[in-house]
Formats: C-alpha cells, sequence, structure tokens
C-alpha cells in the first residue's frame, strides 16, 4: 500500500524530504535535457500507464516521479504533449468520482467481514490518494498554464509579432480550463465523507484548492470565461457551504472583492448559488456580518474596496433578497459613517429588499404584519437619505426611488410623499442630484396609479362628484358607524379598488369636454367601503396633479440653466407632463423653443427632437394646426426661435409637402373654420419655412397680394405685415415675376404706407416692414420711396411749406400730431433702409469684380496682360477700390447732406426733426410725438456722422431729462448703436453713458447694463472704475 499523499505548499516542495511520512518524488526527471524523441516516449509511456493500467496506479513512485517531472517542466512541453498528458489526468479523475459511491455499496454489503472491512479501507485509503493526487497536478499544470499565459498576454502588446508567429501550433489552454475547473468542482460535490471520514475533510487538501481557486479569480480573462467562471462558482461554494470552511473562504473572498473590482459580481453569484442549491445561507450571513463589522473609518481610506464592498452587497441583495433582508440590520449602523460609497450600496441594498424580498403574501398575519413593518422602515431610510450630506448619495436614493417605482414597489399612499420629495430636489445645488429627480419625476408620471390624464380641474370635479355620492350613501347609515373613530382617512393601500378599476373610473371622468348628462351619471363602484376607498384615491390623485402643476415655474427656471443634463432632462419631464395633460405644461414647453439658438449641439438636439415630437404628426393637417397653434400669443423671441426650427425642418424634410399644402389651405380659407387669425399664422409659418426654401411662396403670388392687403387685413391688421414679410422672402426668380405680372404690389404697399386704417401699434411694425420689401424687391427702390415720403410731406404739411426747418415749425399747430408722428417714423426709416441698400449694392459690386479676378477674365493681349500685373505690383489697382468707397461715401452722405448746399430730400427734414426735438415746452404735451422724434433723430444720427456731432448734447440732455421712461430707454439704446458706428465721436461721452446707471427707472438702467456689458465686451469701451461703481450704487 503506498503512503498517504499529503498536499504540499507548491509543487518544488514534493521534492523536499520531510519529517511526517507521505509520498514524496524520489527520482525527478530532467525533462528539460531529454531530447524530444525521449521525452515524447516518456509522455507516452505515463498516459499508457495511466490509460491501460489501474486509476490508482499514480500512487506508485515510479508514475508518481515521472507525472512530477512533466508537470514541472509543462510549460516547455510541446503543445501535443500537453495535451495528452492533461486528457489522462482528467479522464482518469474523470472515471474515478463515479468509482467513490462504490465504496458505500461494499462497505453495506460485507458489515460483519473483517478481512472484506480491511480490503474496503485499502480500497478507500488508495481512492483518496489518488483523488488528491489527481486535483494536485491538474491545479498545479492550470496555474502554471495561467501564470505563463498571464506573463504572454503582457508581452504581446510589445511584441506582437512573436505571438503571430507561434499561433499555428499555440496550445489552446482556453478550452482546457473551464474543463479542469469544472472537472475540480465535481471532485469536491461527491460525498467526501466516504474517504476522509464523517468529520472534516483534510485542512491542506481543501486549504491548496481554496488558494488555486482565489488566485484564479484573480485573473480577469479566466472570469470572462463562463464555463470556467460557473466552476470556480461551484468550488467556492462547496468548500464555503458544504465542506464547512466558511471563515476561512469569507476571509478570501473579501480579499479578493477589495483588491479586484471585476471579481465582484461573479463570487456574489457564486454565494447566491451556494445558498440557493444546498440551501445554507451561512457563508451570505458570514460575509454579510463581517462587512458590517468592519470600521466605518476603513472604507473612507480605502475608497476602491469601499466601491467594490457595496457593489458586492447590491449583487447579494439582487440574487438573495430574503437572506439579506434578515441580516440588513448589521449593515445599517454603516449609514452614519464618512463613506459615501458604503451609503450608496446601503441604499442600493434596501432598494433591492423592497422590490424582491417582500412580493410574496404566503404567512400567517404576525408574519406579514412583521414583514410590513419592516418594509415601512426601510422605506422611511430611503425617504430620510434624500437629505444625506453627500450628493452622490442623495442621487443614488432618487434613483431607486424610480427603481421602486418601476418595479410598483411603493404603495399609492406613499406616491405623494415621494414625488415632494423630488420636487424639493430639483433646487438642489449639485446637478447630479437634478438629474436624478428629474428621472425619478418622469417615472413617477409614467408609472403613476392615478389614470392618464391629470388635470386638476377634471380630477375636481371627479371628487366633487364621489364625494356628494359618498354623504348620501352616509346619511341613511350613520347610526351604524358610532364605533368608527372621526378624522381618520381610510388607508389607501389597504382599498379594495386596484389602480387599473380607478384609472378606468378616474381617467374616464378627467375628459375635458363632458356634458352635464355625463357628470351625472356615476359608474357603480359598490359598497360604501370601496366609495371612501375611490375618494382617498382620487384625493392623492388631486395632491399630485397640483404638485406637478406647481413645478412649471421651477422647471422654466431649469430651462435657462448652464446645465446640460438639466436642460436636456427638464425637456423630457415636460413632454411627459404634456402626455399627461398636466396644467401649465404647454405653456412650459413654448420656453423651450428659444434653446434652439444653444451652442450645446445636445441641447440643439434635445430640442429639436422633442419640437418633432411633440407637434409634427403624420397628418398633415393635425401638424400645421400643431404649427398655427405656436404662433398664436407668441413673443418676438418665440417667433424667431420657431423660425429656426421650422427652417431647420424643411431643409431636413422633416416637415413634408403635405403640411405645407395644409398651411396654403388655412391661408386661402380651404379649411372649415379657419379664420383671418389662423390664415396670418399660415403665412407666417410659409414664411418661415421659405427661408431655406424660398420656392414655397412662388406658387401662391396672387393669393398673398389679394389676402394679405385685402379686407382681411382689416380684420387682423398684423396680416398685411405678415405679407410683407412673404414678399420679402421671395426669391429672385419670384421677384421678377412679380414685378412683371404683380404691379399693384406696389401700390398695395404704398397704400399700406400712407393709410391710416392701422392702429397704431400695428402700424408702426406693418409700415417698417413694408419698407423694408420695398427696398427688397422694388428694382428702383430709391425712386419708389422718394415719391412716398413727397406724398406724405404734401398731405402732413398742408400748405407745402418749403425752406427751412423753421418755417415747418411756425405751421405745427394746423398739423396733426399723429401724421406728424407717423411722416417722422417713415422719413427715417427711408433713410435708414436707403443707407443699408448703399452699402449692399457696394458688397454686390466688390463681389462681381471678386469673381471676375477668380474667374480671370483679363484680354488676352499680352502687353495688356503686363501692363494690368505691373499695375498690380505697384498698386495701382487699388485705385478702383478707393474710388468705390468714395462713391459709397458720398451716397451716404448724400441721404442727409445737412452740411451741403444742395440738400436731397430728407436733407430737408433733418433741421426740421432736430430744432423740433430741441422743443422741449411743445414735446412735453406730446409724449407720443416725442417718442417718434427722438427715434427718427437717433436714425438720422446713425447715418451721418456730422449730424450725429451736432445733435449729441441733444441726445444725452433727452436720455437724462426726459420724462417717460420709454423715450430714455430709447435714447439710451440708440447711444450703444452710435458708440459701436462712430466710437470717436462717443468716446468723449463716456461719463455720461456711464451716467445712464443711475437712472431711476428699473427699465432704463437694465437697458444700460445691457448696452454697456455689449460695448465692453466688443471693446468698444473701456471699463472705469470710478464709472463702474454706479451699477452698485
Amino acid at each position: 500500500m503506498a503512503p498517504p499523499f499529503v498536499f504540499p505548499s507548491n509543487l518544488k516542495e514534493l521534492e523536499e524530504d520531510l519529517e511526517e511520512e507521505g509520498l514524496r518524488v524520489l527520482c525527478p526527471l530532467h525533462v528539460n535535457g531529454l531530447h524530444p524523441s525521449k521525452l515524447d516516449d516518456l509522455v507516452k509511456g505515463v498516459t499508457f500507464d495511466l490509460s491501460d493500467r489501474e486509476l490508482f496506479c499514480i500512487e506508485e513512485q515510479d508514475v508518481f516521479d515521472r507525472i512530477y517531472s512533466l508537470a514541472k517542466a509543462f510549460s516547455t512541453l510541446a503543445p501535443s504533449l500537453k495535451f495528452n498528458l492533461v486528457e489522462a489526468l482528467r479522464s482518469n479523475l474523470s472515471v474515478l468520482l463515479p468509482s467513490i459511491d462504490s465504496l458505500s455499496r461494499a462497505a453495506e454489503s460485507s458489515p460483519g467481514n473483517h478481512d472484506d472491512g480491511g480490503h474496503v479501507a485499502d480500497r478507500v485509503a488508495s481512492h483518496r490518494n489518488a483523488l488528491k493526487i489527481y486535483s494536485f497536478f491538474l491545479l498545479s499544470i492550470a496555474t502554471s498554464e495561467e501564470s505563463k499565459t498571464e506573463t504572454a498576454a503582457s508581452s504581446s502588446k510589445v511584441a506582437l509579432q512573436g505571438r503571430k508567429k507561434h499561433a499555428v501550433c499555440a496550445w489552446n489552454w482556453e478550452a482546457q480550463r473551464g474543463r479542469i475547473i469544472n472537472l475540480i468542482a465535481n471532485s469536491l460535490e461527491i460525498n467526501l465523507s466516504l474517504l476522509f471520514g464523517p468529520g472534516e475533510v483534510e485542512d491542506n487538501y481543501l486549504s491548496y484548492i481554496s488558494k488555486c481557486i482565489f488566485t484564479f479569480y484573480e485573473n480577469q480573462t479566466i472570469i470572462r470565461d463562463e464555463e470556467a467562471r460557473k466552476g470556480l462558482g461551484r468550488i467556492v461554494g462547496t468548500v464555503g457551504t458544504k465542506l464547512g470552511r466558511t471563515d476561512q473562504t469569507c476571509a478570501s473572498i473579501l480579499h479578493v472583492i477589495h483588491k479586484f473590482d471585476y471579481a465582484v459580481a461573479p463570487i456574489a453569484d457564486a454565494v447566491a448559488s451556494a445558498e440557493q442549491k444546498y440551501h445554507d445561507g451561512s457563508l451570505a450571513v458570514a460575509l454579510i456580518r463581517e462587512i458590517g463589522r468592519a470600521d466605518p473609518k476603513d472604507y473612507v481610506r480605502d475608497t476602491a474596496g469601499a466601491e467594490n464592498v457595496g457593489r458586492f452587497l447590491v449583487e447579494l441583495a439582487g440574487h438573495s433578497p430574503r437572506l439579506v433582508s434578515t441580516n440588513v440590520g448589521v449593515l445599517v449602523p454603516h449609514f452614519g459613517g464618512e463613506s459615501y460609497k458604503i451609503r450608496n450600496a446601503l441604499v442600493g441594498v434596501l432598494g433591492k429588499i423592497v422590490a424582491k424580498a417582500f412580493k410574496d403574501v404566503e404567512g400567517d398575519v404576525s408574519s406579514k404584519s412583521l414583514r410590513l413593518r419592516g418594509k415601512n422602515a426601510m422605506l422611511e431610510i430611503l425617504l430620510e437619505r434624500c437629505r444625506d450630506v453627500s450628493a452622490y448619495t442623495r442621487s443614488r436614493v432618487l434613483q431607486v426611488w424610480a427603481e421602486l417605482c418601476e418595479e410598483k414597489a411603493v404603495s399609492i399612499g406613499l406616491w405623494n410623499e415621494v414625488a415632494s420629495v423630488a420636487a424639493g430636489r430639483l433646487e438642489d445645488k449639485s446637478a447630479i442630484v437634478r438629474k436624478s429627480a428629474l428621472g425619478l419625476l418622469i417615472t413617477l408620471l409614467q408609472h403613476n396609479p392615478f389614470g392618464p390624464q391629470l388635470r386638476v380641474p377634471a380630477f375636481e370635479a371627479t371628487l366633487l362628484r364621489y364625494k356628494e355620492k359618498l354623504h348620501s350613501m352616509e346619511a341613511p347609515q350613520s347610526p351604524r358607524l358610532d364605533g368608527v373613530e372621526e378624522g381618520v382617512e381610510p388607508a389607501v393601500t389597504a382599498s379594495p379598488v386596484g389602480p387599473r378599476q380607478l384609472e378606468e373610473s378616474a381617467s374616464d371622468s378627467c375628459q375635458p369636454d363632458q356634458t352635464d348628462t355625463q357628470e351625472e351619471v356615476l359608474p357603480d363602484m359598490g359598497n360604501l367601503e370601496q366609495i371612501r376607498a375611490l375618494v382617498a384615491s382620487l384625493e392623492a390623485g388631486l395632491r399630485f396633479s397640483r404638485l406637478f402643476m406647481s413645478l412649471m415655474t421651477t422647471l422654466v427656471q431649469l430651462l435657462a440653466s448652464p446645465n446640460v443634463t438639466d436642460v436636456e432632462n427638464t425637456i423630457l419631464l415636460l413632454m411627459r407632463c404634456r402626455q399627461f395633460q398636466i396644467d401649465g405644461s404647454d405653456e412650459c414647453l413654448r420656453k423651450m423653443l428659444p434653446l434652439i439658438f444653444s451652442q450645446d449641439k445636445a441641447i440643439y438636439e434635445a430640442v429639436e427632437t422633442a419640437f418633432l415630437a411633440i407637434y409634427i404628426r403624420k397628418n398633415p393637417i393635425e401638424t400645421a394646426k400643431n404649427l398655427l397653434s405656436l404662433t398664436m400669443d407668441c413673443s418676438i423671441g418665440d417667433l424667431a426661435a420657431l423660425e429656426s426650427l421650422v427652417s431647420s425642418l424643411v431643409f431636413k424634410g422633416e416637415i413634408s409637402s403635405g403640411t405645407i399644402s395644409a398651411l396654403w389651405d388655412f391661408f386661402s380659407f380651404n379649411i372649415s373654420g379657419s379664420g383671418v387669425h389662423q390664415s396670418r399664422g399660415a403665412l407666417l409659418i410659409l414664411c418661415m419655412a421659405a427661408k431655406s426654401s424660398p420656392s414655397i411662396l412662388g406658387s401662391h403670388l396672387s393669393e398673398i397680394i389679394d389676402i394679405g392687403f385685402g379686407q382681411w387685413s382689416k380684420e387682423d391688421p398684423l396680416l398685411a405685415r405678415t405679407a410683407c414679410l412673404a414678399l420679402e422672402r421671395l426669391s429672385n426668380e419670384d421677384r421678377k415675376k412679380l414685378i412683371s405680372k404683380n404691379s399693384r404690389v406696389f401700390g398695395s404697399l404704398q397704400n399700406l404706407i400712407m393709410g391710416f386704417w392701422l392702429p397704431d401699434k400695428i402700424w408702426y411694425t406693418a409700415v417698417d416692414k413694408a419698407i423694408t420689401t420695398i427696398y427688397a424687391i422694388h428694382p428702383a427702390p430709391e425712386m419708389f420711396a422718394s415719391e412716398i415720403v413727397k406724398r406724405l410731406h404734401r398731405t402732413v404739411f398742408v400748405n407745402g411749406v418749403e425752406g427751412e426747418g423753421g418755417s415747418h415749425l411756425e405751421c405745427l399747430s394746423s398739423v396733426p400730431v399723429a401724421k406728424l408722428g407717423r411722416f417722422l417714423f417713415i422719413v427715417s426709416h427711408v433713410a435708414l433702409n436707403q443707407l443699408v441698400y448703399v452699402e449692399s449694392c457696394v458688397r454686390k459690386i466688390q463681389k462681381q469684380r471678386g469673381k471676375k479676378e477668380k474667374s480671370g477674365t483679363l484680354p488676352e493681349n499680352s502687353e495688356v496682360t503686363e501692363a494690368h500685373s505691373i499695375n498690380a505690383e505697384l498698386g495701382l489697382n487699388a485705385t478702383v477700390d478707393v474710388a468705390l468707397d468714395l462713391l459709397a461715401e458720398r451716397a451716404e452722405k448724400e441721404i442727409i447732406s445737412s452740411g451741403e448746399v444742395e440738400k436731397c430730400l430728407i436733407g430737408y427734414c433733418a433741421p426740421f426733426l432736430s430744432k423740433l426735438c430741441r422743443n422741449f415746452n411743445l414735446l412735453q404735451k406730446y409724449p407720443d410725438l416725442q417718442s417718434s422724434a427722438m427715434l427718427a433723430l437717433c436714425r438720422l444720427m446713425i447715418i451721418d456722422p456730422d449730424f450725429c456731432e451736432a445733435n449729441l448734447q441733444l441726445l444725452f440732455t433727452v436720455a437724462e431729462s426726459a420724462p417717460s421712461d420709454v423715450v430714455r430707454s430709447n435714447c439710451t439704446i440708440a447711444i450703444g448703436d452710435l458708440a459701436v458706428r462712430f466710437p470717436n465721436l462717443l468716446e468723449p461721452w463716456t461719463e455720461f453713458i456711464y451716467a445712464r446707471l443711475r437712472d431711476h427707472s428699473v427699465t432704463v438702467r437694465k437697458n444700460a447694463i445691457l448696452v454697456i456689458s455689449h460695448l465692453i465686451l466688443n471693446d468698444m469701451m473701456k471699463v472705469r472704475r470710478t464709472c463702474i461703481h454706479h451699477i452698485f450704487t
């Protein structure tokens, strides 16, 4: 009989002489020095002995020494030799395991025969020896190969070519690794008490296996191998649970999860699988208690270990929620620790427990009550953690609440409290907390138990009717309710009416257009208790709706947040609010439109995606109606944002041609129910679309003129302005068609400018756009505009006074103030557009010259070409640019020409306007006239530097002493424009510009700050310390 095999600490220790008796290596072979043929014969001999002889031949000294020698030099063997040796050892161990069960049957067959009993004992010893020897050599080979593979993987980054060279004859260790590990797991799962007795299994045997296994857990490559990972988990579970090495396994597990983050999830799965397989949670309980007994300060020092331990607890709670729930008490004290990562993990653990550990309803009343109290205690902890000192923990708690809502683990009675907490966290100073709060609110809306429509008026009406029904049912039964305490609200969670029944009843009553007959008919909800539960549920739903309605102001503020995630998630929440018809959500979504101008691509895309989801439909008419609704009661900023969105979507093809046709039908009153306001809105949307596709407007020119300037414009005065905008957006081809076929369009524009049928507030904007349209489409706009000014001059000044401005002042007593104000507005706006027209003509000429120079359209004569090149070198060609600049300067000067002998049309009005603005006594009687006169004066000052210099003192005097806030604000804004155009003229007046910050009007001070900040940021004005003091006084 061979001596017993004692597990050494490593392979080389088998060559050492120990005091203990045991199987040791006596004659090791130097395999590295053998010839390849002899080495091949050696391996063949070993594999032959292992396959043809008994399984226990490995105990023989000769076979043992040869296998040891080959295992020691395994890394140097050829791939084929490696394969043969491993297959022989693995197959023998596979055959050995089933034969161990026969030992019990042999012992039972001869209980009284001493000879047979001794034979059985020898067989048991041989089986035990063989099991340990096979396991030892296989694990030694696996450890050796893993260390070699890890070294080769690190060196392959430097020498990639060498790895490719040996790829043809590579030893496929990955295919053998999982088989060996699972075979070791099978050897541990058999009845080892047949081999080692009823007591414990040999400690050194299990220690060696555990050491190898946890070394494998440190290798990420092994963890990625599913077969090997499952085998490692089986070994850990068997050793730590079935074989009783709980404490040692627990210590090894904690060491591994502290150091290697990729081993956390596999080990948690192994521990949970052991608990389910052996119905013994001792290993998991030991791990939880060890983690709970740890000093919280240790987790502060070891942040990586704290994160790994936290992940392990969360994973374990996800796999075995009940087991963790019974031992979670030892972890709760860590909520008071300083490590936020542990607190984050404990929050996740509580979330897993609440979601999974309390689902079934089995057990008696006392156990149910106990579990309910435990669940409520955990929910209270989660609510309390929403005010944690760490933003990471607050964010994690809100995420856990969102997960619980998705799992339907939050009762209806707690729904409003969670929503209130999330609403409060919207004002958190941390962006990650706000992001989680917005996500929680989205989840609460999506999974709310109150119905698909959450409008407050509908809830109030439904609640009122059910309360009346409840009072009518309680009246005859009041003597029976003496035992019920007053003021006690029925428990919502115990309601026999489920959330789905509530949704079917409450949502039907939340329809917007219910008749009185429908309101009188209520669905029969059954007995009195059910009605009470429904009333309580409706009250909770009403509080929920009011909570979200009150959030609209905060959400609008979050839309202006500099944090991108705040804006993106706020948009998502507003979209969800609109889906559930929360009051005020549509108005808040309109506040989203200006964000299209954001420089951040993520915000731009979020706004565009939300716009498509909300307003663009498959039905073109519905899409047109949605777009028309956006044009009603819109600010200028909203219209600009809407224009940017519509033009972009038309360019991308998101707005179909069918939608464009539907908009034309709305504009032409071809759709029943469409009015003049819808017509104007449709034309406005078409103008926005024409910005990226001008051909849209060309096919309906006659309709634009007939409707835009016809009788409909008297019902909606803004329609005329929108028609002017449409004419301005025409393409060059359509403008030519318009001039050739519809000459009456200019007559319509002239009538609009000279007519007095529009209200004052709309007339100014309409005429502004009409004059701009004339300069955009007329072939000779300066001639046409001069005729309009002349006719207006004769209309306003009936006597037709000519000469200096003083003559005009003498006849002001007979001039209507409204006509004079409009005349001044037209004169100044024509002058300003004339300046823009001159500059555009100059740019057009420069562009044409640039194209000719680039195309090389020069004479082919060599002498001319040579002369041209010489002129270019001498800079003589620059005289053309100089001449062009002189012509442009002269043209701009001639607009007013107040200092010349020959004056143009507007030049006669400029002195009159200047003297009129100096007549403070007259203008104090007519504030509107002062506003128009000063606005016209500022426009003329923008055009001519001489006129500007002559009237600067007047401008600053009015900006300081005018009684009207509007006049002072306009003058402040005009000063900023003048500082940009004529910085040298305004530089001596810097002190007076800063003085606008001391104005008593908030509006004027606000405009002054905007103007000054704009000038400073554009390097048009220097910051002065003494002047900046005005901002804070």
